[in-house]
């Protein structure tokens, strides 16, 4: 076969483009970590003003010879939508940068910084990985992750300080974020109820978030011994510790937020069950409430589900989990002795699943 015959010279050299854009992909990414690792969305804000080119040169303290290279770093981080320009009036050289909303929310001192959980993602530990993703499906290793760094994913985060505190920062800032989302867009799913746990909840995020907007819910934290050891509960909050595969405390309702995609289809049925029983041992009116991925809806824009799809290949490479459609999590449900559920994509690239008994 000689594609040179069978297609035109226009559609060859966009077949390559395609190839050469996903080659460079990973570039968008680590422009993006030198811009957060240099400050420069701060530097940018802290001006109070659109900032030239040469007033962030000189704010960066790079090195004379490299100064003509910030214009290069900042030329594909303007494309890739995180920052804005234009040009300074009476100057037909200089051009001034602008925050978008997509760096405001990196920035240091904003409550909703996503930016922990972006440079986790882009950390040696975890991009080392797929470099092994070929070999490890010739072989019998349970995930790349574990080939190759001889260590399952969870005794990295329990046992490499470094990466412990990275791992824990990056989900603490999604939890600020969802928190908010789920306060500000969803406060009809907390009608009614008395009492909730949050299972896998870290240091709290969540349930101090729903404790102090609603007041009269009882809400308990439930992780690891070790997570909440040093956790001070209040009026309506407790931490409990203990393994979400033996049992969950009591209550009208358990969160689970990004806890069932970590899992195997096998694993979550286990953990559905024990929230199943938390539930029917408080009363017959409660609900699980998930907040986890649904593949393949309609509405979802193609970014959005390119985004999904490569979360599913994460599970796969870290860990022994999975994103699922509305199929798959059904066929869990059932499994797991649930009776009907409702899905409502109302959390992005997540959506808020409620599942009763």
């Amino acid at each position: 076969m000689d594609l040179g015959n069978e297609v035109s010279a226009s559609e060859l050299l966009q077949a390559q483009a395609h190839i050469w854009n996903h080659a460079f992909n990973f570039i968008n990414s680590m422009s993006l970590k030198c811009a957060i690792q240099l400050g420069i969305p701060d530097i940018i804000n802290n001006h109070g003003q659109p900032m030239s080119l040469s007033k962030l040169v000189s704010a960066l303290h790079v090195h004379p010879t490299k100064s003509h290279c910030v214009y290069r770093l900042m030329r594909i981080l303007v494309h890739s939508g995180f920052f804005a320009k234009q040009k300074v009036d009476g100057s037909e050289q200089e051009e001034e940068y602008s925050l978008t909303l997509a760096s405001r929310l990196l920035l240091k001192d904003e409550p909703l910084n996503a930016a922990p959980f972006f440079l986790v993602q882009v950390d040696p530990i975890l991009t080392t990985t797929w470099n092994f993703l070929g070999a490890w499906l010739r072989n019998n290793d349970p995930t790349p992750f574990e080939m190759t760094h001889g260590m399952t994913f969870w005794d990295c985060v329990a046992h490499e300080p470094r990466f412990t505190n990275m791992f824990y920062n990056a989900m603490l800032s999604d939890s600020e974020l969802i928190a908010r989302v789920l306060i500000k867009e969803c406060k009809w799913m907390f009608k009614g109820l008395k009492s909730l746990v949050d299972v896998g909840g870290g240091t709290g995020t969540m349930a101090i978030a729903i404790s102090n907007e609603f007041p009269d819910i009882q809400c308990t934290v439930f992780d690891l011994p070790h997570v909440v050891a040093n956790m001070q509960g209040t009026k309506n909050l407790d931490f409990i510790g203990g393994d979400m595969f033996e049992a969950i405390p009591p209550a009208n309702a358990i969160l689970l937020k990004w806890i069932l995609h970590d899992w195997s289809d096998e694993e979550c049925v286990k953990i559905l069950k024990q929230c199943r029983e938390a539930i029917l041992s408080k009363n017959k009116e409660g609900k699980v409430i998930i907040i986890d991925m649904v593949l393949e809806i309609q509405e979802m824009d193609k970014e959005s589900t390119e985004t999904q799809l490569c979360f599913d290949l994460v599970m796969m490479v870290y860990l022994t989990g999975k994103e699922r459609n509305e199929k798959e999590w059904k066929k869990l449900f059932l499994a797991a002795g649930f009776s009907h559920y409702k899905i409502t994509p109302i959390m992005g690239l997540r959506s808020l699943i409620e599942v009763y008994p």
